[in-house]
């Protein structure tokens, strides 16, 4: 969500006026994120969140948006894409695919406890069931084969003790891969992190916060839903510094999420070894963010060692929800 593309109100008013939006009243570029231009647009309308999508390309869009247009239909809280007058909602600005979607209500919470971990454990299981007659098909575009991809291309920037992990781990990896394809799959998001998720103040409960909305869906593809959870494990539920899981934390992600979708026996065999598989490519993508960035206004590429350190502590000490909670 850094800025990469430069566009001026009167391109932005254009395309308001296809959507049938209202007169733009502000303008103002997002600085967070590395993948996409998003700027935040106040209309006469309400608040909208302009995309131009800088990698992907018009074929692969219609996989993000319609998944966002299917879960909105169906309840989930996330933004939806706004749709012109023959609902259409890719569009183009600046040379670029572009979409307008709702800007969701609240702000992130950087600092979770165990309640922001359970609605997120219940949404997500929520948003797994809700994305099993979702049409369209597109593998996860940041899974095993663009691994295979990458890792010879950042490995030349690390130290031998880094590069041997990575190799070691890309290895492990291969060798779950064929239990991992057995289980249970469908659309996932693949980058629930704290700033994609929003909450607002609860009034019905003083001193909480009721989650709002996920977002930032152009990670999403077809793939285990386990690796969607553990994604989330690796960031709700860890203490930053040392990339240790916080049990009492995790626990509450996962039995919430069980309340709406129980894991089955090979998912929680395999939760140790997809804790580190959600790690690891983290860990790929923000070293090939840092080591070979692109140029940007704004741009703030994340600091690789991190997931590093999350990986490290998973292979250490591997995490079985089902003993946790004995």
């Amino acid at each position: 969500m850094a800025v990469f593309t430069t566009v001026t109100p009167a391109q932005v008013q254009a395309l308001l006026d296809v959507l049938d939006l209202g007169p733009l009243q502000s303008l103002k570029g997002i600085t967070a994120g590395i993948e996409n231009t998003n700027y935040f647009v106040t209309t006469a309308r309400g608040e909208f969140v302009l995309t131009l999508f800088e990698r992907l390309s018009f074929e692969q869009l219609p996989f993000y948006l319609e998944l966002m247009r299917h879960l909105a239909d169906r309840g989930i809280p996330v933004p939806a894409p706004q749709p012109d007058r023959d609902g259409r909602i890719l569009h183009r600005l600046a040379g670029k695919p572009a979409a307008v979607v709702d800007k969701l209500r609240g702000s992130h919470q950087l600092a979770p406890d165990r309640f922001h971990c359970e609605q997120v454990g219940t949404q997500l299981a929520r948003m797994h069931l809700a994305g099993q007659d979702f049409p369209l098909q597109q593998d996860n575009l940041r899974g095993l084969a663009w691994w295979r991809e990458t890792v010879p291309v950042v490995l030349p920037h690390l130290a031998a003790e880094q590069a041997r992990l990575l190799r070691e781990e890309l290895a492990f990896q291969e060798s779950m891969a064929p239990a991992a394809a057995q289980l249970p799959r469908g659309p996932i998001h693949a980058d629930l992190f704290r700033d994609n998720v929003m909450f607002d103040v609860d009034e019905s409960l003083p001193g909480r916060e009721r989650l709002t909305g996920f977002f930032d869906f152009y990670f999403a593809g077809v793939d285990a839903w386990l690796f969607d959870l553990c994604v989330c494990l690796n960031d709700w539920c860890i203490d930053l510094a040392s990339g240790r899981l916080d049990e009492t934390r995790a626990q509450a992600l996962v039995k919430a999420y069980e309340a709406q979708r129980p894991l089955s026996g090979a998912e929680h065999r395999l939760l140790p070894g997809m804790l580190r598989a959600a790690a690891l490519r983290f860990w790929i993508s923000r070293l090939w963010d840092f080591h070979l960035p692109r140029e940007a206004s704004l741009l703030k590429p994340h600091d690789p060692t991190h997931f590093e350190r999350v990986l490290r502590e998973r292979i250490r000490q591997p995490w079985h929800a089902m003993e946790s909670a004995a």
